[in-house]
């Protein structure tokens, strides 16, 4: 039934594609949400990205961070209070917190403190990349929920617990002391019917699903995830996905700490994808942030920009929840916990278009069908098989464009000699 309704969605929207392109869209009217997403398959840039690197920050809307971003959908009904990116509160983020602050749609759920948006002169470093680069005003959140459940769909683009299950992983497991959730035994799980909504079993942390390490490994490709060491079982994503945990390739991919990426990049290695999560000193986690999460992310894109690795690459910065934060967008509903808010994505490559809103509709699943069809892998028939593929970001029939360092107040050099930080960077 699913795989069904997937494939009448498939050739629903595929009728749809004579929409003018998004960059014809004046910047008060945005292209309508389509429901389930997708896009006809395309080619993309004939082999010109080789390597793709997926930054996955911190727990921001769409509103919060890009609050009167010119020419973008930032132009909330309710006024939005600045507040630090350092702020000492941090909002709740479950799947019951969604329901809430959603409402049905009339998004009045949100309180006071939620009504809030970090001062541009606290971020400048991500205004420089949207302003250069394409910024993304549709990109939505595919899970209605935190953050584990979102990096499990960065991953595999689902948090099924096996293959066609109707029950997704909901929330962030607790109650373990392991960093590695797939060794955990204890039911430590909540899990959400897809369908109905309705709760299920508590289960082990760890999923029977196909993900992009699988379509990776077997293209005889390359894959490395880097995040800090940290002592708790829901902030490791590979490690809660089973095919990425028993691979064999786990123990020497999945790298700690992030800063590695930094000093690996400059030893002339690149895997074709990477994933990259934050310390929680420089993640935008409200209550654990120090405030350079901007400037970290601006060292990433420099290392890359700086290296031979420019011309070849595209890099995508996304926030993987909306960490309660107000949004003034609903969601389209897909199901019962699909999709969530909107959450910025900056798309930085020598083949992006620059200075570009794209105003059409995303979701987690979008990168990794970028993913594919750039690298010629196989769609794992999960959120990818519903999602555009992001190819309104990009224009390859232009030459790479040059790189121009972006300006931040700490550069690589500053965050590879800070000491081991193991705190996880959320909690709920």
């Amino acid at each position: 039934m699913r795989l069904a309704a997937s494939i009448a969605a498939l050739f629903l929207l595929a009728a749809c594609r004579g929409a003018a392109p998004s960059s014809e869209i004046a910047p008060d009217t945005f292209a309508s949400p389509l429901p389930l997403g997708g896009a006809q398959p395309i080619t993309l840039g004939d082999g010109n990205i080789q390597h793709v690197v997926i930054v996955i920050q911190e727990n921001r809307s769409f509103d919060d961070l890009f609050d009167g971003f010119p020419g973008a959908d930032s132009a909330a009904p309710v006024a939005l209070s600045p507040i630090d990116l350092q702020t000492g509160y941090d909002l709740v983020h479950s799947h019951k917190a969604f329901e809430a602050d959603y409402d049905g749609g009339r998004l009045d759920g949100f309180g006071s403190r939620a009504r809030g948006h970090v001062p541009r002169s606290q971020i400048g470093p991500y205004w420089k990349l949207a302003s250069a680069y394409t910024l993304a005003d549709r990109m939505f959140q595919t899970n209605a929920g935190p953050s584990m459940p979102a990096h499990m769909f960065l991953l595999a683009g689902t948090s099924a617990i096996q293959e066609a299950s109707p029950w997704y992983a909901e929330n962030n497991p607790i109650g373990a002391n392991t960093n590695t959730a797939c060794d955990v035994s204890a039911a430590l799980q909540d899990t959400i019917n897809i369908d109905t909504g309705e709760p299920g079993p508590n289960v082990r942390p760890c999923i029977d699903v196909a993900s992009l390490v699988d379509a990776v490994e077997s293209a005889g490709k390359t894959w490395r995830y880097y995040e800090a060491d940290f002592n708790s079982p829901f902030w490791n994503a590979p490690g809660a996905i089973s095919d990425v945990r028993y691979s064999p390739e786990y123990s020497a991919d999945v790298i700690t700490p992030p800063s590695q990426f930094l000093r690996d990049l400059r030893a002339g290695q690149l895997a074709s994808v990477t994933w990259i999560t934050p310390t929680a000193a420089a993640s935008d986690h409200a209550g654990y942030t120090d405030g350079t999460g901007p400037d970290w992310v601006a060292s990433i894109v420099n290392t890359i920009g700086r290296s031979s690795f420019w011309n070849t690459t595209a890099i995508f910065i996304v926030w993987d929840d909306w960490g309660g934060w107000y949004d003034h967008v609903a969601p389209p509903q897909r199901n019962a916990y699909e999709l969530g808010f909107r959450v910025p994505l900056i798309v930085i490559s020598p083949y992006s278009r620059h200075g570009y809103i794209s105003h059409v509709q995303h979701e987690f699943g979008s990168i990794l069908r970028f993913t594919e069809e750039s690298l010629g892998l196989p769609t794992l028939n999960s959120t990818d098989a519903l999602a555009d593929d992001l190819s309104d970001c990009f224009d390859f029939s232009q030459s790479p464009q040059p790189f121009a360092a972006i300006a931040a107040a700490h550069n690589a050099a500053y965050f590879e000699q800070l000491p081991i930080d193991n705190r996880p960077p959320d909690d709920d």
